[in-house]
C-alpha cells in the first residue's frame, strides 16, 4: 500500500478549489434538507407525534390538558422542539429509566388515567427541583430552556389537577 506524502497538499488544494466552486459541504447539504423538511411539517402534527410518544394511552382530557400547555408554554415535556433539537428533560428521563427496566410497554410515561399523569408529571417535577448535579455549570441558552421545562411541568401539573376535581365534583353532583 502506497501513503501518499502530500496528503495536507491535496487537502489544501481540495478546500480551495471547493472554497473557490461555492460547492457545499455535506454537513451544509444535509442541514438545508432538514430545515426544509421542518418546514413543510405543520407544527399541530409535530405537537401530536410528540404527545403520542408521552402518552398514547392517556385519557383525551390529559391529552388536551397536554397540547394546551404546550400551547401557552411553547415548550412540550419531553424537550422536543420542531427542529428536531432536544434536551434531556425530567420526564424524558423518566421514559428512558423506565423502558430501561422494563416498566412500559411503550414509551407511556404519562400512563392510562388522570391519576398517573399526575404523578408522572409530580415526579418529574420533583426530579427537576432535586438534580443529582446541583451545581453543575449551564449556558444561557440552556438555563431558559431549564425555566421553560419547570414551567411546563407546573401549568400541565394545574391543568391535570383541574381535571381530577372536576371529575370529583362531578360525581358528587351525580350522587
Amino acid at each position: 500500500m502506497q501513503v501518499n506524502s502530500n496528503y495536507q497538499q491535496n487537502i489544501g488544494a481540495y478546500e480551495n478549489k471547493r472554497k473557490s466552486s461555492k460547492t457545499p459541504t455535506f454537513a451544509q447539504c444535509v442541514t438545508e434538507k432538514e430545515e426544509e423538511r421542518i418546514q413543510r411539517v405543520p407544527t399541530a402534527d409535530f405537537e401530536e407525534r410528540v404527545l403520542q410518544n408521552a402518552g398514547p394511552n392517556a385519557p383525551q382530557s390529559v391529552k388536551d390538558a397536554w397540547i394546551e400547555t404546550v400551547k401557552e408554554v411553547g415548550v412540550n415535556g419531553l424537550g422536543e422542539t420542531k427542529n428536531g433539537r432536544t434536551h434531556i428533560t425530567d420526564m424524558h428521563m423518566q421514559q428512558i429509566i423506565a423502558n430501561y427496566y422494563g416498566l412500559l410497554h411503550s414509551d407511556d410515561i404519562l400512563g392510562e388515567s388522570v391519576e398517573s399523569a399526575i404523578r408522572a408529571t409530580q415526579k418529574a417535577l420533583y426530579d427537576f427541583d432535586h438534580p443529582l448535579e446541583p451545581n453543575r455549570v449551564i449556558s444561557m441558552e440552556e438555563r431558559q430552556a431549564l425555566v421553560k421545562e419547570r414551567q411546563f411541568y407546573v401549568s400541565f401539573l394545574e391543568k391535570l389537577e383541574k381535571l381530577l376535581t372536576g371529575n370529583k365534583e362531578q360525581d358528587v353532583l351525580l350522587c
